[in-house]
């Protein structure tokens, strides 16, 4: 049997070590043969490249906190359903994203869209590791100011993105 502290960190990790997998699988493709079999083992490599560094990023954006609602995004879409609150913001209505910790140590998202009536959900929410991935469209957005904003542990508000052309939507 696996200790439950040790399967939480392999699925926290999984995808990096996925891709470490395939790095290794790849590298000893293009080192014991030629022909097909190295390129498919390049291509091994390249894709295992991106899954790794990819998968450290979401391993650091992972918390073990946990809080009640689920967090689902569906085409541009991003919608929490919470047992008190809840709401839905498109990414193309968007105008900030902030990320709140108190002195308590709980956090939450802030998604302010530019009607107003912002969004907030809680860090440990169901499916709030999806947010990363969902928000990397905006323009000019920062994936490493979220995964920075989880990882401090500072209380305070950071704003992490703000639409340049807010005031042309309203």
């Amino acid at each position: 049997m696996i200790r439950p502290e040790a399967t939480a960190t392999i699925l926290r990790w999984r995808e990096a070590v996925l891709g470490g997998a395939a790095i290794l699988w790849g590298g000893w493709l293009v080192a014991t043969s030629s022909g097909l079999p190295a390129l498919f083992g390049i291509a091994l490599v390249l894709v295992g490249a991106v899954l790794a560094l990819s998968g450290i990023r979401h391993a650091r954006f992972r918390t073990e906190a946990e809080a009640p609602g689920i967090v689902e995004v569906v085409e541009g879409r991003i919608t929490y359903l919470g047992p008190v609150m809840g709401g839905t913001v498109a990414l193309d209505e968007l105008a900030e994203l902030a990320f709140r910790r108190s002195p308590g140590g709980e956090a939450f998202w802030r998604l302010t869209p530019v009607s107003g009536g912002a969004v907030f959900i809680p860090e440990g929410a169901k499916g709030a590791e999806m947010l990363l991935d969902a928000l990397a469209p905006l323009p000019g957005f920062d994936g490493g100011a979220m995964v920075r904003a989880v990882q401090g542990r500072t209380p305070g508000l950071a704003i992490l993105w703000r639409r340049q052309d807010a005031a042309a939507l309203t």
